[in-house]
């Protein structure tokens, strides 16, 4: 599969602000991973996902005091790893949690370390809402839970929850790409108790789970939110991102329609990730 390479050129008195907001918005439209530039961002997307069209059309460009400039260029597959590699650093959170390719060395002994073979930025912590849900990860207890990953991408946070003594691990991804990628790495990380599918929400119908990690964008979890509640066990827990701050109040409001309660926020560039309670049946 080849994919768009689109560069953002942004004009602006306050340009960092206008890169989250570029990139919320772009993550809407089937974008999926971003990398932030001193004068923009570069935004990949699937080539046959990509219509200028649909990004002109962005509400962001309509901005007073702000000019973005896009060019693109395709990206052949085989090119794409590579791309990524020159790229890809290791990341730590909260000195707990360490996130490394296989070609890295020399990193820091944390508490948790994680594999990932670099073929998407998004889902190896480079994002802030994966960044944001491994650091919510960090603070809860899933010791001999059962466990849906939702959206899985690389598989970073289904083998996370493996590694903090989840009984069993349910990994979901629509794409093909994220799907394999996904066995790839529970593979390198010795992950015996994670079972990887492709498909959507309509998976999980008749199944239970203690903890859901939802980690997609904002129209497909508002959709999707009514699934996850069927599937979560009374005083179980929701944990999501991919949505920005000013996202959150309707998360919030169609959360609770699907009794789930509000607990805890995390933001990060005006990302965040938010868990949810199931308060009753």
């Amino acid at each position: 599969m080849n994919y768009i390479e689109l560069v953002c050129k942004i004009s602006a008195e306050n340009p960092e602000e206008i890169k989250g907001i570029l990139i919320a918005e772009m993550n809407e439209i089937d974008f999926e991973s971003f990398d932030e530039t001193a004068d923009g961002i570069k935004a990949y997307i699937p080539e046959h996902l990509f219509n200028i069209e649909n990004v002109k059309e962005l509400q962001v460009n309509s901005l007073t005091n702000c000019i973005i400039e896009y060019r693109w260029e395709k990206i052949k597959t085989e090119n794409w790893n590579e791309l990524w590699e020159k790229n890809f650093e290791p990341i730590i959170v909260d000195n707990r949690c360490t996130i490394r390719a296989p070609f890295h060395d020399n990193t820091p002994e944390t508490e948790f370390e994680i594999i990932i073979e670099p073929k998407m930025s998004f889902g190896t912590g480079h994002h802030e809402t994966t960044h944001l849900m491994i650091k919510s990860m960090l603070q809860v207890e899933l010791k001999g839970m059962d466990v849906l990953d939702m959206g899985c991408g690389t598989g970073v946070l289904a083998i996370l929850a493996s590694l903090k003594g989840a009984k069993n691990i349910t990994a979901i991804d629509i794409d093909e790409w994220a799907y394999q990628n996904c066995i790839e790495n529970i593979e390198k990380n010795n992950c015996t108790n994670i079972s990887v599918f492709q498909g959507d929400a309509e998976l999980i119908k008749n199944k239970v789970f203690d903890f859901i990690l939802a980690n997609i964008n904002r129209n497909i979890l508002l959709h999707d939110i009514k699934y996850y509640s069927k599937s979560l066990k009374i005083s179980g827990n929701l944990l999501l991102s991919g949505v920005y701050e000013t996202d959150l109040d309707m998360i919030k409001e169609e959360a609770l329609k699907q009794n789930l309660l509000f607990e805890h926020v995390e933001s990060k560039n005006n990302w965040v990730s938010a868990s949810f309670r199931k308060i009753n049946s």
